[in-house]
C-alpha cells in the first residue's frame, strides 16, 4: 500500500501564488481526476509533486508513505516509484528511447536487470501501443507528433513500472484513435499494477477510457468540490462558472 498525501500546500512562482492551502490524498489502487479551467494550477501541482525546482513551496508538505519528499530531487522521487507523464514531453537529441529506458531500468534493477527480458518487453509494449518500432531507436521525441510523444510517455510508464502515476493532460494533441489506445493502456496498467493515478484533464473524453474513482474540481489553486464520476457530467452541462460563483458567494 502506497499513499501520497498533500497537506496544506502553498506554492509560488516568482511573486505569484499558484497553489493555496491545497490538500489531497491518493492511495494505492485509486484513480483521481483533477479538472478545472486554464491557469488554475493543475499542471503546477503535478510538477511540484515531481520536484520541479522552478516552484517555491511556501508552506505545507507532500508525504509519500508517511515520509516528506519535499527535500528529495526529481530522480530520488522517481526511484520511490513516482512517474510523471508530461503535457509537453521534451525532445532530447542524441539519446535514443531504447538507450534511455535501458539505462533507467538498469539503474532501478541493478544486478537483476536482464537485457533480453528488457528487449522483449520493450518490443511487446511498442506493438501494444501501436507505435512505429523505428521510434525506439530514434532520439527521444525528435520529430515525433503530439500523439507519438504521448504514446512514448505511456511506453516509459509501462517499462519503469511506477506505483504512483501522474498524467498531466495526456489527452492533449491526441486524435480519436490515439486517445483510445492511450486511455485503454493506462487503464490496463492501473489494473495490473494496482497503482495510484492522478489524472489532470480538461475533457470528459479521456474519462470514458480511464474511469476515475474520485473527481476533483480545482479553482484558484485549491479543490473546491470533490465527488464521483457523476461530477464530470455536471461540468459538461454547466461548465466551471457555477463553481467559481460558489467561491465568490462564500467570500461575500
Amino acid at each position: 500500500m502506497h499513499t501520497l498525501k498533500i497537506e496544506n500546500l502553498t506554492v509560488m512562482i516568482g511573486e505569484q501564488t499558484i497553489l493555496q492551502d491545497f490538500n489531497l490524498t491518493i492511495h494505492t489502487g485509486e484513480v483521481h481526476a483533477i479538472m478545472g479551467p486554464n491557469g488554475t494550477g493543475k499542471s503546477t501541482l503535478s510538477k511540484v509533486i515531481m520536484g520541479d525546482s522552478s516552484y517555491k513551496v511556501v508552506s505545507g508538505d507532500i508525504w509519500y508513505d508517511e515520509k516528506s519528499i519535499l527535500n528529495l530531487t526529481v530522480d530520488e522521487r522517481a526511484r520511490l516509484g513516482i512517474f510523471l507523464g508530461m503535457q509537453m514531453p521534451l525532445e532530447i537529441e542524441g539519446v535514443t528511447n531504447a538507450d534511455f529506458l535501458r539505462t533507467a531500468i538498469h539503474e532501478k534493477e541493478g544486478n537483476n536487470f536482464k537485457l533480453m527480458s528488457f528487449i522483449k518487453e520493450l518490443n511487446q509494449t511498442v506493438e501494444q501501443l501501436k507505435m512505429n518500432p523505428e521510434m525506439i531507436h530514434r532520439s527521444i521525441n525528435q520529430g515525433f507528433s503530439g500523439g507519438e510523444r504521448k504514446k512514448n510517455e505511456i511506453l516509459q510508464m509501462y517499462l519503469l513500472k511506477p506505483n504512483l502515476v501522474l498524467l498531466d493532460e495526456i489527452d492533449s494533441g491526441l486524435d480519436v484513435d490515439s486517445l483510445k489506445i492511450v486511455g485503454e493502456n493506462v487503464t490496463e496498467y492501473q489494473k495490473k499494477s494496482d497503482c495510484g493515478i492522478l489524472l489532470i484533464t480538461h475533457y470528459q473524453r479521456l474519462l470514458d477510457y480511464i474511469k476515475p474513482d474520485f473527481v476533483h474540481i480545482m479553482i484558484h489553486g485549491h479543490i473546491v468540490a470533490s465527488g464521483t464520476a457523476d461530477l464530470v457530467s455536471l461540468i459538461e452541462k454547466e461548465g466551471y462558472e457555477s463553481f467559481e460563483q460558489n467561491i465568490e458567494d462564500s467570500h461575500e
